[in-house]
């Protein structure tokens, strides 16, 4: 068993939670029960994993995105309300954790992709704050066509890629989630290929013009891992219990 405050103020001191200029909140967003005994992880804080936490009887609630987004109505209505309506009945507190999650260099989505998919991390990009992807080498350099069935059985999801399959790839950026528009920021280091988890119009020229390849492989499928990873950790460091829920998310 752990104190909330104790759970709380670990997790924002492991992930620097300060550092990040965000578009949300991050750390305690709905508050709960004072002593945790077990947390659940999941991407997204939506209906359907707040009910599978009240149903593995969770304390806290630990996900990659969580609720109050800039420019949102700030209003407590609707499905919001529902959901931390729900939250507070069954006295759950609510961990989020964005970019922090995203860049940490052990527990972040971006780190835990280069785990599953055998890369060498030489650095992070774009410069400053907002530095929360990754670049380096694949271990073993192989053709895109090789690469992009290498996503797919790490992710369990089937990348869409941009560039000729023969080709190959030795150096890669990536950064989890819709960092599509970082694409010309890979393109200036000068790596082979892109990979992140959405991709917009526009982004298949800009591949295309600067000859780099580029992969989308899920929002949902390229962030699965930081937040199981955290929960993980939390886990051990306290001596409680953790589990992940993964609610199916196609995009």
């Amino acid at each position: 068993m752990v104190q909330l405050k104790d759970l709380l103020n670990y997790s924002n001191n492991v992930l620097e939670i300060e550092r990040f200029q965000d578009y949300c909140p991050n750390g305690l967003q709905v508050e709960g029960k004072t002593e945790i005994k077990k947390i659940v992880s999941g991407v997204t804080a939506s209906q359907a994993l707040i009910d599978a936490a009240i149903k593995a009887q969770a304390d806290t609630l630990l996900v990659h995105h969580g609720y109050f987004w800039k420019g949102e109505d700030a209003r407590i209505t609707g499905l919001k309300y529902q959901r931390v309506r729900r939250l507070i009945d069954s006295g759950i507190s609510l961990l989020a954790y964005h970019l922090p999650l995203d860049a940490h260099p052990l527990y972040g989505n971006n780190a835990k992709l280069a785990d599953l998919l055998d890369l060498d991390i030489a650095g992070s990009f774009p410069s400053g704050k907002d530095a929360v992807g990754m670049y380096g080498t694949l271990k073993t350099p192989m053709s895109a066509a090789d690469f992009s069935q290498k996503i797919a059985t790490a992710l369990d999801r089937e990348p869409l890629h941009i560039g000729e399959k023969s080709e190959q790839i030795h150096t890669v950026a990536w950064c989890s989630g819709a960092a599509q528009s970082y694409i010309e920021q890979a393109a200036e280091l000068g790596v082979d290929a892109y990979l992140t988890g959405e991709i917009s119009e526009q982004t298949v020229h800009i591949a295309r013009e600067c000859g780099l390849h580029f992969y989308a492989a899920g929002h949902h499928a390229t962030e699965r891992y930081g937040v199981q990873a955290l929960g993980e950790h939390l886990a051990s460091h306290f001596g409680i219990k953790h589990h992940f829920i993964d609610i199916p998310n196609p995009v």
